[in-house]
C-alpha cells in the first residue's frame, strides 16, 4: 500500500459548483444533471459553503430525487442558498495525505470535503473516493 500518497491523486479535479447567487431549484438541478451529491457554492473562487443532496432533501422530504416534482418546490422558491448551505466548509489541501483525510472522515462525519489551494477551490473528495482508493489496494 502506498503510504503517503497526497488526495490529489483520487480527488474530482473538475467540479460542479453553484454561486452563492443562483437559485436552489439550481442546486437541485445540477445534483441531478451531474448525478452528484454534494455542490460547492462559490463567490468568485473562493469556497464560502457546500450543499448536499442530504440538506435538500431535508427540506423536500425526499420528494425532489423521487420523482414527485412539485410536492414540495415551493420550499425551494422561499429559501436561499445561504440559509441551506453548511457556510465556512472545512477544506483540504490537495497534498493532505488520503489516510489523514480518511481520519477527518471518520472523526468530524462529514462525507465531501472541497479541496482548496492558495484560497482557490481545485477539486473534492468524498468517502467515495477514499473507499474506492482503500479497495484499489486489494487489487
Amino acid at each position: 500500500m502506498k503510504k503517503r500518497e497526497p488526495i490529489s491523486h483520487i480527488m474530482t479535479k473538475t467540479v460542479v459548483t453553484a454561486n452563492e447567487n443562483d437559485g436552489l431549484r439550481k442546486v437541485v438541478e445540477k445534483l441531478r444533471k451531474n448525478t452528484i451529491r454534494h455542490i460547492p457554492i462559490v463567490r468568485g473562487k473562493e469556497v464560502i459553503g457546500i450543499i448536499s443532496r442530504t440538506d435538500i432533501n431535508r427540506l423536500t422530504f425526499g420528494a425532489l430525487f423521487e420523482g414527485q416534482e412539485g410536492a414540495d418546490e415551493a420550499i425551494l422558491d422561499m429559501l436561499t442558498i445561504t440559509q441551506v448551505m453548511t457556510s465556512k466548509p472545512m477544506t483540504v489541501s490537495s497534498d493532505t495525505i488520503i489516510r489523514d483525510l480518511a481520519e477527518i472522515f471518520v472523526k468530524e462525519e462529514f462525507h465531501a470535503l472541497p479541496v482548496v489551494d492558495n484560497g482557490e477551490l481545485k477539486g473534492i473528495v468524498t468517502t467515495t473516493d477514499v473507499v474506492r482508493y482503500f479497495l484499489e489496494q486489494y487489487d
